[in-house]
């Protein structure tokens, strides 16, 4: 059976702390792992949360500050001791192209794994492979930091009562979705469209280090989950200027705009222990706010389908 999640491998900013590791996301979406900037220590949660470091396939670095890519060798190193057959796609800025060489060559080791590097220097459509398309947009941060988009391909279903209704069943189901029309037996011309629908794919938007802007905003859009930075609290929005970073309400605002389904808030300074005051400051402006929290796992459900909202 599919699974997906997302798993919260770490939630702290720059600084870990006794309860918080560096940052690092694992969204598990059917067959692949989607690992997002694996900070120090990533290798170790992965054993605490009791999951494989081989399910990763893809590993997006934002930006190439230490709490969002110093974990990013080791997981390597793993994957090749784990002896992963499977490619290991790579995106990242290209412009920190020398910290990428210098992360994965950190260590002695003798590589077996096969690294697809993706280098992004611009923005808009970094791949589509016809399961998956990735978006990429620079955001605000002072250094080349990226913000990423990951929409499934849209998908046809078919309405099994209007099948049954017009007497549509087997191969001729396969007939009709390959010539896009059918001939029932009563000599009535039925179109695709009058038994099936277009399941929209669901996105997961990803947005860490940045200040507001419209990129944020562009890049999130609609997405069914969006994760979001809230360095720090509104209280202190001076220091998210100065370091150029989100508050709870800035990052909810972006939410709010955009029209996400959830926002889940990450990336916390050290300086706070209570995390529940970012999301009450979060859901004031954006009530389908959530705290992320090492280890916590949160559904990345479907969205209804047609059969399901009639």
């Amino acid at each position: 059976m599919s699974v997906r999640d997302l798993i919260i491998l770490g939630c702290s900013s720059q600084q870990p702390t006794r309860f918080r590791n560096h940052g690092a996301y694992l969204l598990r979406w059917n067959e692949e792992g989607l690992l997002f900037d694996p900070g120090e220590g990533t290798q170790r949660q992965f054993i605490f949360a009791n999951i494989a470091p081989t399910c990763v396939t893809r590993i997006f670095i934002s930006h190439f500050h230490g709490d969002h890519c110093l974990g990013f060798g080791s997981m390597l190193m793993r994957m090749n001791l784990d002896k992963v057959t499977h490619p290991i796609h790579c995106y990242y800025p290209a412009s920190g192209k020398k910290y990428f060489d210098r992360l994965r060559y950190s260590a002695m080791y003798h590589e077996m794994i096969h690294v697809v590097e993706h280098p992004v220097t611009q923005a808009g459509i970094v791949e589509d492979d016809g399961r998956f398309c990735i978006e990429a947009v620079f955001l605000k941060h002072g250094v080349e930091n990226i913000g990423w988009r990951i929409t499934e391909a849209n998908t046809r279903k078919f309405d099994a009562n209007k099948l049954t209704d017009y007497g549509i069943k087997g191969l001729q189901v396969k007939e009709l979705e390959k010539n896009g029309f059918i001939i029932s037996p009563q000599g009535e011309r039925i179109g695709l469209e009058d038994v099936s629908w277009i399941r929209q794919g669901d996105s997961f938007a990803v947005v860490i280090d940045t200040l507001p802007c419209q990129q944020a905003i562009d890049i999130a859009r609609g997405a069914t989950l969006f994760l979001c930075e809230s360095t720090y609290l509104k209280e202190h929005q001076d220091l998210a200027f100065t370091h150029h970073h989100l508050t709870a309400s800035q990052a909810a605002q972006i939410a709010k705009q955009a029209g996400v389904k959830q926002l889940i808030l990450t990336h916390f300074s050290a300086r706070y222990q209570n995390l529940h005051l970012f999301e009450l400051e979060a859901r004031a402006i954006f009530p389908s706010t959530y705290i992320a929290d090492d280890l916590k796992v949160f559904p990345f459900t479907k969205r209804m389908d047609h059969a399901s909202s009639m």
